[in-house]
């Protein structure tokens, strides 16, 4: 609580500024921060006082909202202030942020289109803040440093070391782990960093007022790489953005920075997944932090939103550097049953259905569990020993009308659909996002291609769940999307 003295000279303030007395002072619900926020109204206005006794974090707050509002940017204005006592009044911009507008607005796993409408104009107004506001920018306010350079992502990795891995009792090598931190730092330092770079760019920082975009918390600025703040946006946990509308946001944004500088789009990504994952770690670090260490769990609900990125990006991106400690430490996480279950939301489940050739190996699940099941087709009837059958595959209906007679596959399919369906319900209860389901059979061809098709007609029908199918040997894909399906 403030004392008396501070709650007069706020409400002093706000009269000098609305040339009225407030009828209201009132404290705001509290944030990730040590910030306290209030609320002051009047007959006519209202305004929001903040209390923070990180002097120089006030001064790097208040001296760049100056410089941006100068710049044309959306942020708050700033109606008074006073840092011998920690204080100052800000425009009232109200209490929807983009994460409350996206959390009305979404059912289950959909992301409506009013949403992508608003997160596109985010996008497109980042570039002013990192490149057209950056070059008169006094960084000599920045705190705790003028760079998000080496010491920085130093003590990013260290907290989600001693605060995450520890905390979750993850093991790992010390030395080791160390040791690819500096290879994972000097990696990232080579991408360019003479831009803004906002730091905390995620969705409870972004207002929604009058139909526009404002921006608040960029304190914690620097100069630094244009990808940090893109991907704290778009891997931000709990906002959950679908994979497919990252991608189009991204575009988006590489678009929206070609109007103000020349981009290498290949380098840019290069660069780009290497900062989500720190951006990733740092998160859970600030998790574990609150969460394990304060005691505050409600921070532990966003740490399998965090694991589901992590996953993801795991199988789908390549950095050009070896950092098998780190690594590791990330297949653990992703592996670990206890840290999905921190939430009662269910995440998106994919259920991957592949058919493929014995001849050609067995598909390796390389989504991080190790688990699924792999299918034996070759004891089933073969339609391709028969040759009015050898040029058609599993998608014909001649092939298709063949196998409905067949009582011995019908019944196999029974039983796999039985531990098929065990298994999802497992999964989901579990909060794992992948499961991989392969049939097998000698060509790849006819019953592994037919078996595949007919389960993810049964997984659609019964189940609310992301299906790739995959024939590997006809080279065939598809996907039916949860929110597609009608299952239950």
């Amino acid at each position: 609580m403030l004392d008396s003295s501070l709650r007069t000279s706020i409400k002093k303030m706000y009269k000098k500024w609305a040339a009225e007395e407030s009828d209201s002072f009132k404290l705001l619900p509290e944030s990730g921060s040590y910030r306290k926020y209030y609320r002051l109204t009047s007959k006519n206005k209202s305004a929001i006082a903040v209390f923070n006794d990180d002097r120089k974090e006030n001064v790097a707050f208040l001296s760049f909202s100056v410089h941006f509002k100068k710049e044309g940017l959306n942020v708050p204005a700033i109606y008074g202030q006073d840092l011998d006592k920690n204080i100052y009044l800000q425009q009232d911009l109200g209490d929807e942020t983009l994460f409350s507008f996206l959390s009305k607005q979404r059912k289950d796993t959909d992301f409506p289109d009013i949403v992508k409408h608003f997160y596109s104009k985010v996008i497109k107004s980042l570039p002013g803040f990192q490149i057209q506001a950056a070059d008169s920018l006094d960084y000599s306010v920045c705190y705790p440093r003028a760079s998000f350079d080496k010491q920085s992502m130093m003590w990013d990795l260290n907290y989600f070391k001693y605060y995450f891995l520890k905390l979750a009792k993850i093991p790992f090598d010390e030395q080791n782990l160390e040791d690819d931190f500096i290879t994972f730092t000097n990696f990232l330092l080579e991408s360019p960093r003479d831009f803004f770079l906002y730091r905390d760019f995620q969705s409870r920082n972004i207002m929604i007022k009058d139909g526009d975009v404002y921006f608040i918390d960029y304190q914690g600025g620097r100069k630094g790489a244009l990808q940090y703040d893109l991907a704290s946006l778009l891997y931000d946990a709990k906002a959950d953005i679908p994979n497919n509308v990252r991608e189009e946001l991204l575009a988006t944004y590489l678009d929206a920075i070609q109007n103000l500088i020349s981009v290498d789009k290949k380098k840019f990504l290069q660069y780009y997944y290497g900062y989500v994952l720190i951006r990733i770690m740092q998160a859970l670090g600030a998790y574990g932090f609150r969460g394990y260490y304060e005691k505050k769990e409600h921070f532990l609900k966003s740490v399998p939103f965090a694991i589901q990125n992590l996953e993801y990006l795991l199988h789908t991106v390549d950095l050009p550097i070896k950092i098998p400690a780190l690594t590791d430490a990330w297949s653990r996480l992703v592996r670990s049953s206890s840290l999905r279950m921190l939430t009662k939301k269910q995440l998106r489940l994919t259920i991957r259905i592949h058919s493929f050739s014995y001849k050609n190996g067995i598909p390796v699940d390389d989504k991080g569990h190790g688990g699924g099941f792999v299918f034996d087709c070759r004891s089933l009837p073969n339609p391709g020993r028969y040759e009015r059958y050898q040029a058609l595959t599993g998608y014909d209906k001649p092939v298709i009308d063949f196998f409905k007679k067949e009582k011995k596959l019908n019944d196999f399919l029974s039983h796999v659909s039985a531990l098929t369906a065990s298994a999802i319900t497992n999964y989901q209860d579990r909060n794992f996002t992948d499961l991989l389901i392969a049939f097998g059979c000698t060509g790849g061809q006819h019953r592994s291609v037919y078996c595949v098709n007919q389960l993810a007609k049964y997984v659609k029908k019964n189940f609310k769940v992301d299906i790739d199918v995959y024939h590997r040997e006809q080279d065939i894909a598809d996907h039916f999307s949860a929110k597609e399906n009608g299952g239950k």
